[in-house]
């Protein structure tokens, strides 16, 4: 399984039209890019996983990430041997504890608690299941210090998100010479600042009220005022915007830092459309 070079992230090669999304998935692996990368809020997601793979040959699909609270793991290591057996190599399972908020309902208000003990043991099930799911074929969604560690010792590496190239030097360094990091980079093709805040301001907004990405920013020296007001200083260092020479230069930056493989998240100013010409002027750029 190679996962080097650029891949491309997008909700819309799962909750788009299935036609499209493989339509889509045809067309990225043509234009050159390495990896399908998409999300997971419960469902069939596996149909998802099917639908690119069938519609492809040789390019990797993975998830960034199967919610391990909405899916029971031998379920998931049963549909991942149906897979495997069929698309042998081409299929990344990313695992994350996704947010409580996204979690947690009326009827189950505390369903969100503990990750780091809910993703051993989900790891653990997956070990101990009539087919195991291999380390080499999974990575975990790990920002902070404890995940990543378990990432280099019970994954192939790492998918962090929502990320600067100086998470990513810090990451390499966690995680050592060994694991694969795969950080998510977002991206606004676009003439200047005010059109990049106009797309993308909204965009940051509703994850920055994610505590799991908003401590991770802490973290990495952002002040609450940043987060509150989404600083210019934040929204470039989180958001790569401008022309595709400075998207380039910020994939190369991930890179120096220790990142394996960078998948672009492509932001444009209408969510609902695939943003196919930006993935081409992207491919074009890369080549």
């Amino acid at each position: 399984m190679d996962l080097s070079g650029v891949g491309v992230w997008s909700h819309h090669l799962r909750y788009g039209d299935p036609g499209e999304a493989a339509d889509a998935a045809a067309e990225l692996e043509e234009l050159g890019f390495r990896a399908l990368w998409f999300p997971d809020a419960g469902g069939p997601v596996f149909d998802a996983v099917t639908n690119l793979l069938t519609a492809t040959r040789e390019i990797v699909v993975a998830t960034g990430i199967l919610n391990l609270w909405m899916h029971e793991p031998a379920g998931v290591a049963a549909a991942y041997a149906s897979v495997s057996a069929t698309y042998a190599g081409r299929f990344l399972m990313g695992i994350g504890v996704s947010h409580a908020v996204a979690i947690n309902t009326d009827q189950e208000p505390a369903r969100y608690r503990r990750p780091m003990e809910a993703m051993r043991a989900f790891l653990d099930e997956l070990d101990q299941a009539d087919q195991p799911v291999p380390t080499a074929n999974r990575v975990l969604a790990a920002l902070g210090p404890k995940m990543l560690d378990l990432a280099a010792k019970r994954a192939r590496g790492a998918h962090p998100y929502l990320v600067t190239p100086e998470h990513t030097r810090r990451a390499r360094a966690a995680l050592g010479d060994g694991p694969l990091l795969l950080p998510e980079q977002t991206v606004i093709l676009c003439r200047d600042r005010q059109e990049a805040r106009a797309i993308g301001d909204g965009w940051l907004r509703s994850y920055l009220a994610l505590p799991n990405y908003a401590n991770n920013l802490l973290r990495l020296g952002y002040s609450p005022e940043e987060l509150a007001s989404v600083s210019d200083r934040l929204f470039d260092d989180v958001i790569a915007w401008g022309n595709e020479e400075a998207i380039l230069r910020r994939l190369d930056e991930h890179r120096a830092a220790g990142a394996d493989h960078v998948c672009v998240q492509v932001v444009t100013a209408d969510s609902n459309v695939l943003p196919r010409r930006e993935w081409r002027l992207l491919a074009a750029a890369l080549r």
